[in-house]
């Protein structure tokens, strides 16, 4: 049986962070994941999750000055420094709550000098959380919704996980941002499944719940379990509705 995720940076986002890691358990939902839980104490989330019985599966590392126009910091040159203290944050904050992935967000650039920047980022994240059992995720984002970011497709980020080359660097793979850019997710899927650490999902080219839209996520979900990915799949999807209101996919791709 399909499992799911819920990312709790899209759903139940009206209410602080323990309440809509509840809201998920009672919704049915098998564990969850969150984009920048910093603003909460990471005791009061650690709480929630063992009141639950969810485990967080993963977070990001901080944007930056989102005022600004950041979307990350690793591979922006000259900041390397503020990049370091995020992904720090990120896996005590980890740490502290039991999550297994940190998303490490590379941010807008472009270059040979960003790539290097990017890399040695990377290599510190990883070398950092191995002692803590953590793994390290990196996420094409698409050029419609984050124009300019420096990591826009699987390609990339398989040449970039090759280069790092630590054991515990993994692609998150999100459905959503894959068809945008590159499409033809079923090939791709089986071609780069030992490479991926998560699969995040969400209707194109909305963003929102996964029974419309181009994608039949009935065939793609079978298409994971086939390859033999038993995670629980990330929902990470927008909509002008409740979350409660949404979540009828739920029920005919569980199967």
């Amino acid at each position: 049986m399909t499992r799911f995720s819920a990312n709790l940076g899209f759903l139940w986002n009206d209410r602080p962070l323990p309440d809509a890691i509840r809201a998920a358990k009672s919704a049915g939902f098998d564990a969850v994941e969150c984009h920048w839980p910093y603003d909460i104490p990471a005791a009061e989330v650690a709480a929630a999750l063992s009141e639950t019985g969810l485990s967080m599966l993963g977070l990001n590392t901080r944007r930056g000055d989102v005022a600004a126009g950041d979307n990350g910091l690793s591979a922006l040159v000259g900041r390397e420094n503020e990049a370091r203290e995020a992904i720090d944050e990120a896996l005590d904050y980890a740490r502290q709550t039991g999550t297994g992935k940190v998303h490490v967000m590379a941010g807008f650039a472009q270059g040979e000098a960003a790539h290097a920047c990017f890399i040695s980022a990377l290599r510190y994240a990883c070398d950092t959380a191995a002692p803590l059992g953590i793994s390290i995720l990196i996420e094409p984002l698409n050029h419609y919704d984050a124009p300019g970011y420096f990591l826009s497709t699987t390609t990339q980020a398989q040449q970039i996980i090759a280069e790092v080359d630590r054991p515990n660097l993994n692609l998150m793979f999100d459905c959503y941002h894959v068809q945008l850019m590159e499409g033809d997710l079923s090939h791709r899927l089986e071609k780069l499944m030992p490479l991926i650490g998560h699969i995040q999902f969400a209707s194109v080219p909305d963003r929102g719940p996964p029974d419309g839209g181009e994608i039949n996520y009935a065939h793609i979900f079978d298409v994971v379990s086939r390859l033999g990915f038993n995670a629980p799949l990330g929902a990470e999807y927008k909509s002008t509705q409740k979350t409660d209101e949404t979540l009828g996919w739920m029920t005919e791709l569980r199967a």
